[in-house]
């Protein structure tokens, strides 16, 4: 007989653990917040280090106090408190070692829980975790944060490889097509590769590294994705032919927001998970401007730039004539001492007049607000499902990893955007920036239509909605079966 709940007189227990990283940070912890809506207990298990960041910019405790038996907790990185944690650390320092500390404070964690945990919800790059659930019979359900087609192309890179389309030949091989890709053989290029890819020698540790993380992903219970069929559609059936049990309930934000308007209301207030302090005096400025007319620049939490790079990028600004909101993230500009700083002071001196320049900004809210028209982004996951929900089309310049396949299917799949990967010139940026706030309507067009249909996936009866509703019930069911695998 089945029984209804993990026990008749308390809810399930779910401990949610990401990785120590903004972006996975980002989508996990309002998956948090929707499960405990649905009454659940959740414990979401964060960094030392970046429980602290949570804690200096944002109301973390007070907000979650809202939700009864939500609880935070922490865990060690297993890095020292002065390492920086710049750049893409976090594959940098990726080793055993490190990952054995991580694993051996998870697995104290979950055998001291009172409640005991009834269900896990893991990073899906985050394998050890499999192997600490499976350990102690917990059901566990991966979550990768990142695209699923950029999943399904990080676990077909070993077919790759094997089919001699890896290594890449030089710079004149860049544009060739990757015919080893299920569902993807008519649109994937070379230069569309993750980055890792490109290495000239694919027995490298962070090629293997990643390989291995994805396809032990698919060893869980299920797979979540922050997408919908609708998106996805397609590469998700491929994905089901590795993990039966997959859970497309994203874009999570819009979800989370469909929620709790319906639970507060209009006048609801949203938690703000950023590790940075956000500038909100750039909402009064775009509050001034007209209708779609500015575009909105932002690289994200790791991407770092040249002062060259940054100087093409703003001239293609300032000579597209178009308005700007630009973020430049104080850590972000690669130079000597100071001098990342003084270019930065240096171009919102020559931008009062066009352009606005800030640290970090609350991007959810600059990217819904009514002036902005364009998106320039380097194309990170949670950053192009909010474009996508707020119908705003995009010029991609993919710094890493996922994000080079992303611009590529926002380009020639959506059609919603262009893709500037592997050049940064102020020419192309002026004409790219022009294109899509300007001249060419098709993709404002493109980009209003598809927000419309991603909207409805979240409400009542959409399919993100109903797989949401499906996870919350596998959950409180017991449906999730963890086997004990060898």
């Amino acid at each position: 007989m089945e029984m209804d709940s993990p026990s008749q007189s308390r809810p399930p227990h779910v401990i949610i653990f990401p990785l120590p990283l903004q972006g996975h940070i980002n989508s996990m912890i309002k998956l948090a917040e929707l499960l405990a809506l649905a009454g659940f207990k959740l414990t979401f298990l964060n960094s030392n280090h970046n429980h602290e960041r949570l804690i200096k910019f944002t109301n973390i405790v007070a907000y979650f106090k809202r939700y009864p038996g939500f609880e935070l907790k922490t865990i060690t990185d297993g890095l020292p408190l002065d390492h920086p944690r710049s750049g893409n650390w976090f594959l940098e320092t990726y080793e055993e070692a490190i990952i054995m500390k991580i694993k051996q404070s998870f697995r104290e964690m979950l055998m001291n829980s009172n409640p005991p945990v009834d269900c896990v919800i893991a990073d899906g790059f985050s394998g050890f975790a499999i192997d600490v659930a499976n350990e102690l019979g917990i059901p566990i359900i991966g979550f990768r944060t990142s695209s699923p087609r950029s999943f399904w192309v990080y676990y077909s890179i070993t077919d790759i490889i094997k089919a001699g389309e890896l290594p890449i030949r030089g710079s004149e091989d860049m544009d060739r097509l990757i015919t080893t890709v299920p569902g993807m053989e008519t649109y994937l290029r070379c230069r569309d590769l993750p980055s890792f890819c490109r290495k000239s020698d694919i027995e490298d540790s962070t090629v293997q590294l990643i390989v291995k993380q994805t396809r032990k992903s698919t060893q869980a219970d299920a797979l979540i994705f922050n997408t919908t069929d609708e998106l996805d559609g397609p590469i998700l059936s491929q994905i089901r032919t590795k993990c039966a049990n997959i859970y497309p309930i994203g874009p999570l934000h819009a979800q989370l927001n469909t929620k709790l308007k319906a639970k507060h209301g209009e006048s609801f207030d949203q938690f703000s998970n950023t590790l940075r302090e956000e500038d909100k005096s750039c909402i009064p400025w775009l509050d001034k401007q007209p209708y779609r007319s500015v575009i909105y620049v932002s690289f994200g939490s790791i991407t770092s730039t040249s002062r060259d790079q940054l100087v093409e990028l703003w001239y293609g600004l300032l000579n597209s004539k178009t308005k700007f909101l630009f973020v430049v993230r104080p850590d972000s500009v690669i130079g000597k001492d100071g001098e990342g700083e003084d270019v930065v002071k240096e171009l919102m001196e020559k931008s009062k007049d066009r352009g606005y320049i800030l640290d970090w900004a609350p991007q959810e809210v600059v990217l819904s607000h009514r002036a902005v028209g364009g998106f320039l982004t380097h194309s990170g996951w949670n950053s192009t499902l909010e474009s996508i929900v707020a119908g705003v089309p995009m010029v991609c310049w993919p710094y890493f990893a996922d994000q080079q396949v992303t611009s590529r299917v926002v380009s020639r799949v959506w059609k919603i955007g262009l893709d500037m990967k592997d050049v940064c010139d102020r020419k192309i940026v002026e004409n790219m920036v022009n294109d899509v706030m300007v001249d060419r309507k098709e993709f404002v067009n493109s980009a209003t239509d598809m927000a419309k249909v991603i909207n409805q996936c979240v409400s009542i009866g959409g399919s993100s909605s109903n797989n949401l509703d499906r996870l919350i019930e596998d959950i409180r069911r017991k449906r999730l079966k963890t086997t004990k695998r060898l």
